[in-house]
């Protein structure tokens, strides 16, 4: 069996729409060329991803023994959380929900095979 590193961040306060736009950039590259698009990529996610990626690897090495040079993207999805409803004063006093919205985004990384 093949192994494989993960990395989760759970009840990100970002919209998962959002986060898919930069997932996208990302999915299938190796992690240094993936972490340099992430750098210079002027969205609110690719910070959020950026440190998520350094986690993956992070456990990829420590955890699971695999040479950071081979590593790469598999899977990076963001699946949507919990919303948290708010409410914002109207006229006539009435209310108009405000929708904040989380993701659960999860990346994972394979090794290169050789050959």
């Amino acid at each position: 069996m093949e192994s494989r590193a993960v990395a989760r961040l759970r009840y990100a306060r970002i919209a998962p729409r959002k986060v898919r736009i930069v997932l996208d950039l990302i999915r299938g590259k190796n992690v240094d060329e993936a972490l340099s698009i992430l750098r210079f990529t002027p969205k609110a996610a690719s910070k959020i991803l950026e440190k998520l990626v350094k986690s993956a690897v992070a456990n990829a090495e420590n955890n699971h023994d695999m040479a950071r040079d081979s590593l790469y993207i598999a899977e990076a999805y963001a699946d949507q959380g919990p919303t948290l409803m708010r409410f914002r004063a109207r006229a006539m006093g009435r209310a108009a929900r405000i929708r904040k919205k989380t993701s659960h985004i999860t990346i994972v990384l394979e090794e290169k095979k050789e050959g």
